[in-house]
């Protein structure tokens, strides 16, 4: 069992755990993540490790409510366990002295870029940070962000905060001023997809970091195949990190939309049930 020790309400729909994980945060790595289990009958899901702490062997984990799992999770309490925590997993980030690097999170991605911005600061590298986001509640971590990038850029959709625009927008502005030797771009499919463009345009090697749906986190069930530079490829073991250039956006895209309808049936069905049980 493991057990929360610490849980922030971010924003609406968006939650900041440490848990006490000590062997995993020993060992995890910018970029990898774990899966996790909630109880007996919950179902496995990936989230990445936004930090860790190996002093008091904890790992963070901040997440978003898009399903029943994740609501179920965020109304943990302080004290309470998660049945499993399975970590970390997947190849970490390759984290060495590039020069000037690019880090762009967009919404609760930018849990997934905090490892990778503060590990590229301490190998030696200018760091450069965009967040973005819908509106200003929802950019997260701008704090923690900030204290190891060289220059903070924030976008908000709506320009409660920052920039009034796109990341993208953001990273045309970057890449004009100066010289850039490589960047990161993690968020929603669509934003990934965009920014990999707008680096490709201007020759700048680019990351991105896939979120499929998985399930056992070994490479053996194929539910996180991708389609990388023609290859079948699965981002649990593989990834979850891989060239942006060689992703097949398309097919990526699409079969994130697989299962939409069904994820959002079973929050619903989760919902009316909770309004039930508290009748």
């Amino acid at each position: 069992m493991y057990k929360i020790t610490k849980k922030v309400h971010i924003s609406k729909n968006e939650y900041d755990f440490w848990i006490e994980a000590p062997r995993i945060a020993a060992k995890a790595q910018p970029g990898q993540f774990v899966i996790l289990r909630i109880n007996e009958v919950g179902e496995r899901i990936p989230l990445t490790i936004a930090d860790t702490d190996p002093s008091s062997g904890s790992i963070r984990l901040v997440f978003q409510v898009i399903g029943k799992t994740t609501a179920e999770l965020g109304t943990l309490k302080v004290g309470d366990a998660i049945l499993d925590l399975t970590g970390p997993l997947g190849m970490p980030t390759e984290i060495k002295n590039y020069g000037t690097v690019m880090i762009v999170g967009g919404g609760v991605g930018i849990a997934a870029i905090f490892p990778i911005v503060k590990e590229l600061k301490k190998a030696g590298n200018r760091v450069i940070t965009i967040l973005g986001a819908k509106t200003a509640e929802l950019v997260i971590l701008q704090d923690e962000c900030r204290e190891y990038s060289d220059e903070l850029i924030i976008t908000t959709d709506d320009g409660t905060l920052g920039m009034k625009g796109l990341v993208t927008e953001a990273m045309e502005q970057v890449i004009a001023r100066e010289t850039v030797n490589c960047s990161w771009a993690i968020g929603p499919s669509i934003m990934m997809k965009f920014c990999t463009m707008t680096a490709t345009n201007h020759e700048l090697p680019i990351y991105v970091s896939l979120n499929p749906i998985m399930i056992d986190g070994t490479g053996m069930c194929g539910g996180c195949r991708v389609t990388i530079d023609g290859s079948i490829k699965f981002a649990c073991v593989d990834g979850p990190e891989f060239k942006g250039t060689e992703v097949n956006w398309e097919e990526f895209i699409s079969r994130m939309k697989q299962y939409k309808t069904e994820e959002e049936n079973s929050l619903t069905d989760y919902q009316k049930a909770q309004v039930g049980n508290h009748g």
